[in-house]
């Protein structure tokens, strides 16, 4: 990556030289060319927000930036991009979004995320530290950035404007005004489950902002509670890409003797499932996991694993996040161990699956999703 302070190499998480996906994009090097050509002060404190893979703080580094952000990959892509670009540790302050931020804020700058409740929810909690002479600066692709983006800026900051176009990618300028009247923060939010889909009905659900379906219960969600295994005697249990929990928490209501693991990559996520299990006061037991799918989880060690895997990455469609899920499931397993999958008809997950259990059986349908099961083999 070419910025105005020099050449960067920078790689996603976990790296993958296969992997055509570069770890920044036009928007990135739209923001940084800004801050040099209109020769924006950077000090005091900076803090960059949805810094998808390191690439602003990285080339920022030398004004010591705090990153905030959702992802546990892309914190660690971080890491990776400021070792390899000889950034001393602790140079740059990493934070999640389950972390106080900053008590100021000197420069704010934003990459827009997918996600507009999180963009709202993380602009909420920062506009207190913001000040009259912040300097506030979104990014993103023309296609991130939309007129419901820019109404959250102003009517959590003050007045916004946004910038031509420059090879698809668009700055956002916001004049803050702390004495502007903020609405209430709506997240998390919760809400009850509706009947009929099996041990989860009626129960209650926790969401932070940025989960997927924060505000209802997805399809695909709906249509694997309704079809989930019985699960009495699997001691073991793992809710894989978690989300909110409630997958993981429906085993758990069934059958109190089973040790689920919650794991995901979203601080928020994580946060939220654990909101949801308790929220529900089930009796067994559970740990909740941020990280890289099911690292660090002991090989042979588990009974279950229940999916529902993300067929995007930001705003590429890839199946790379899937293939590694149901890898890792495979490792875990014990032999004799299942993996549960739901998904879209169209993803063609069965392939994949025979292709790494050797098996892969239909266990329910509908015309846009299917459920199916693969089981590690005792000679794999």
């Amino acid at each position: 990556m070419t910025t105005p302070w020099g050449e960067l190499a920078l790689t996603r998480f976990p790296e993958d030289p296969r992997d055509r996906l570069r770890a920044w994009d036009a928007s990135d090097e739209y923001l940084l060319r800004h801050l040099a050509d209109e020769r924006v002060a950077l000090s005091g404190t900076v803090v960059v927000v949805g810094d998808r893979w390191g690439a602003l703080v990285t080339a920022l580094a030398a004004h010591r930036p705090v990153q905030i952000t959702d992802s546990f990959l892309s914190q660690e892509a971080t890491r990776a991009n400021l070792g390899r670009a000889g950034v001393e540790p602790g140079t740059v302050r990493l934070l999640t979004t389950q972390d106080p931020p900053p008590g100021r804020i000197d420069v704010l700058l934003v990459r827009v995320p997918k996600s507009l409740a999180l963009l709202e929810d993380q602009l909420l909690r920062l506009a207190p530290a913001v000040h009259e002479s912040t300097v506030v600066v979104g990014t993103g692709m023309v296609k991130e950035i939309h007129t419901s983006t820019l109404r959250l800026f102003e009517r959590i900051l003050g007045p916004t404007r946004t910038s031509l176009a420059e090879k698809k990618a668009r700055l956002i300028h916001c004049t803050p005004e702390p004495t502007l009247e903020r609405p209430a923060n709506p997240w998390p939010y919760g809400y009850t489950l509706p009947e009929g889909i099996g041990a989860a009905s009626g129960r209650t659900v926790l969401n932070h902002a940025g989960v997927f379906c924060a505000d209802r219960l997805d399809i695909g969600t709906r249509f694997f509670l309704q079809h989930l295994p019985d699960g009495r005697g699997s001691r073991r249990v793992v809710d894989l890409g978690c989300g909110n929990g409630v997958v993981g928490t429906a085993v758990a209501l069934a059958d109190p003797e089973a040790e689920v693991l919650f794991v995901d990559e979203s601080f928020q996520a994580v946060a939220s499932a654990e909101g949801t299990y308790k929220a529900n006061g089930v009796p067994g037991h559970a740990e909740f996991r941020v990280g890289d799918g099911l690292a660090g989880v002991p090989a042979g060690s588990v009974d279950l694993v229940l999916n529902n895997p993300p067929f995007h990455s930001h705003q590429a469609t890839t199946d790379t996040t899937a293939w590694r899920m149901f890898t890792d499931a495979r490792r875990a397993l014990r032999p004799g161990g299942e993996l549960w999958v739901v998904g879209n008809r169209h993803l063609g997950y069965h392939v994949k699956l025979r292709k790494l259990f050797g098996n892969s059986q239909l266990v329910a349908s509908d015309p846009k999703f299917v459920v199916l099961k693969a089981v590690k083999r005792s000679s794999d």
